[in-house]
């Protein structure tokens, strides 16, 4: 089944460069687009996304309209639901057209056929494993590595994972998420550091609607170790993994780990049974800043207010988070 779901460099080469795994990527979504109608539709589709920004002090909130979305935002992650569904994400179960390249042996590289971004790629693991981050937080940093034209991001169990049976990464064109344009002057502005030395630097960011903490270091093996203990200390219950996203970047031989305690999957707006009920399932974008509505509904009637609302309900509170910074100072 492995051999049956790669793409042979020689069919990559005739739409792009294949010399890393960075360009392989890229021609990978020219490849699937040429030869799967449904994805190149999709993707053409993004051109007619409606967007809408709401500015807040120092940063803003990007609203996006993306009917395909609707897969996502509403998916049931519940047992009984998942155990009624074939897994999406293991080859077997792939649509015919499907078919990706191989990372590290124990992942497959494919084409996002529901796209938020210009490229916009899923990553799953080849086993059907759950999905937890503390095993394969160093995968994601050499992935980060590697797909260096890309944001690679991590979404929890509980914290928006449409599959969290199926442990899996996404990534995306970087630039696009307004919190990558932000992160210098929030660090320069409205940052507080946490922790600082010759090999890594910790710092976090309270007023922003969600609260962040930000690792930047040039060693793998520093951001794992840090990485480890921040883990630790946030809240978690029955030995589950925190509810956490995760966004990750490579740039100028520098990781950004950017680090989104939650604490809750969903805002109380998705449970309403009435008008004023918003479908909207908070993950890494919508922590990046680009809050997906597959609703034409939701969108026209989302106010500031709402989104101010949304984010407040499920980042983790303040108590909590001044909790977690202090002990990270005591390092």
């Amino acid at each position: 089944m492995i051999k049956q779901k790669i793409i042979k460099s020689e069919e990559l080469r005739k739409f792009g460069s294949v010399q890393n795994l960075n360009e392989q990527a890229k021609a990978l979504v020219a490849q699937q687009k040429a030869i799967w109608e449904m994805a190149d539709r999709n993707y053409h589709g993004l051109s007619r996304i409606q967007t809408r920004t709401f500015n807040f002090d120092y940063f803003k909130i990007q609203v996006q309209f993306n009917p395909e979305r609707i897969r996502s935002s509403a998916a049931k992650t519940d047992a009984k639901s998942i155990a009624e569904r074939p897994c999406f994400l293991c080859l077997k179960n792939l649509p015919p057209e499907q078919k990706g390249i191989l990372f590290q042996g124990n992942y497959v590289i494919l084409i996002n056929p529901f796209p938020i971004f210009p490229v916009h790629l899923t990553i799953p693991h080849l086993e059907h494993t759950p999905q937890c981050i503390p095993e394969f937080f160093g995968d994601m940093l050499e992935l980060s590595r590697q797909l260096s034209d890309f944001t690679i991001f991590y979404n929890g169990p509980q914290t928006g994972a449409s599959a969290p049976d199926h442990f899996h990464f996404q990534a995306g064109s970087n630039g696009l998420l307004p919190i990558e344009t932000e992160i210098t002057a929030l660090f320069n502005n409205h940052a507080e550091v946490l922790l600082q030395n010759k090999h890594l630097t910790v710092f976090s960011v309270t007023n922003y609607l969600r609260r962040i903490i930000a690792v930047q270091s040039a060693s793998s093996n520093a951001i794992q170790n840090i990485f480890s203990l921040i883990l630790e200390l946030l809240p978690s219950k029955n030995g589950e993994e925190p509810l956490l996203n995760i966004l990750c970047n490579f740039k100028n031989g520098m990781w950004q780990v950017m680090i989104f305690p939650r604490e809750k999957q969903r805002s109380s707006h998705f449970y309403r049974d009435d008008e004023q009920q918003i479908v909207v399932g908070p993950a890494s974008v919508e922590l990046g800043g680009v809050l997906i509505l597959p609703r034409l509904e939701d969108f026209e009637k989302i106010t500031k207010k709402t989104v101010k609302e949304i984010y407040s309900e499920v980042t983790i509170s303040e108590e909590i988070f001044d909790l977690v910074q202090q002990q990270i100072k005591s390092f």
